[in-house]
């Protein structure tokens, strides 16, 4: 049975590799997982099997999956790139979503958004390859085998359901500015609420919002995100990627003061109207349903709940060689390489 690694930064990659997890355990693979950084101490469920940096060395994987911007690439195997989110344009392309660092082998894009900009540089560079396959974490979106998202929608009754998420960037986040108006919605009763923060956000924030919960809220943290988001009616945000995972399910978007507002989000900038703007994304018209479904497509038309077999598949492929040869590593990787070796310690062999 051949051993494949999973390997996270975050806390917020755990919905992301969970499906893998689970589609390679059914596919025969061996699964284990490294998490460093602000995803250590964190732990995935059976299957998965967490080890340390010197396990990860030592297991040899067939190939790493990752759900960050990085790699460490002194652990065999070829290295996938799964993604971390969707682009919402934060950076700008260098600093950001296409920004290539020279450590990954294969690019598993959400969609044709991602996959024509990312094949254009694999023309260029020839150093990885790219596959459209969805993105995992989404999976569980089009599946709700256990229950989990009526089990979360349950206190609502006959309630619509709002879900607030927030990204953790400080001149990008709503959460610091809406919780006066999220409160007064949340105390009227008349919607439910589904609330979270991202996990770097300050820890005040989330002690005010936790306290908002009671018979017409809920907080729940960010391994539920997929849940909440398959329990909602509408969501209100900001520039978080989430605004973008939403979309996919072709429900309605509110965002506050949105870096890049697009067509398919009701996008405002004054707190006072967050009542008037929830009552809009409520009663959709012909218009926005028909941008939600275009944005939808453009970024993940895969509504199956199997990208996570596609990104095996793809794996595979590489693997084989099907893919094409790719050429060498730029310099610029060995030297980011060395960085991360730094930067974790380890100055012993590559597996």
């Amino acid at each position: 049975m051949a051993d494949t690694l999973l390997f996270a930064s975050e806390r917020y990659a755990l919905p992301i590799l969970q499906p893998l997890a689970q589609a390679l355990q059914a596919a025969g693979y061996g699964v284990h997982a490294w998490f460093v950084d602000g995803a250590a101490g964190a732990a995935l469920p059976s299957p998965v099997r967490m080890i340390g940096l010197r396990e990860a060395v030592a297991l040899e994987p067939v190939a790493v999956f990752s759900a960050a911007n990085w790699v460490p690439t002194f652990v065999s195997g070829a290295k996938v790139q799964l993604f971390h989110g969707f682009n919402v344009e934060k950076r700008s392309d260098e600093r950001g979503h296409f920004r290539v660092r020279g450590l990954f082998d294969l690019y598993c894009t959400q969609g044709p958004a991602t996959t024509a900009p990312f094949q254009a540089l694999a023309a260029q560079a020839g150093h990885f390859a790219v596959v459209e396959t969805g993105w995992p974490k989404l999976d569980p979106l089009f599946r709700d085998d256990a229950g989990a998202a009526a089990a979360m929608r349950a206190p609502a009754g006959d309630r619509p359901v709002v879900m607030f998420a927030s990204t953790f960037t400080e001149r990008l986040s709503a959460a610091p500015h809406l919780f006066d108006a999220i409160a007064a919605e949340v105390a009227r009763g008349d919607r439910y609420w589904l609330l979270t923060l991202h996990p770097k956000c300050a820890p005040e924030l989330f002690e005010r919002y936790r306290a908002l919960a009671g018979p017409n809220a809920a907080f729940f943290e960010t391994e539920q995100l997929v849940t909440a988001q398959r329990a909602a009616d509408v969501l209100l945000a900001d520039t978080t990627s989430v605004v973008s995972e939403f979309v996919v399910q072709r429900k309605p978007v509110v965002t506050f003061r949105n870096r890049t507002p697009k067509p398919h989000m009701l996008d405002f900038d004054d707190a006072a109207r967050l009542p008037e703007m929830l009552a809009r994304a409520l009663a959709p018209d012909d218009a926005l349903k028909t941008a939600l479904a275009a944005y939808g497509d453009a970024i993940h038309p895969y509504r199956d709940g199997h990208s996570s077999e596609r990104v095996i598949a793809a794996t595979q492929s590489l693997l084989r060689g099907d893919l094409g040869r790719l050429r060498r590593k730029p310099l610029s990787s060995w030297l980011r390489g060395w960085q991360i070796r730094r930067e974790l310690g380890y100055w012993g062999p590559a597996g």
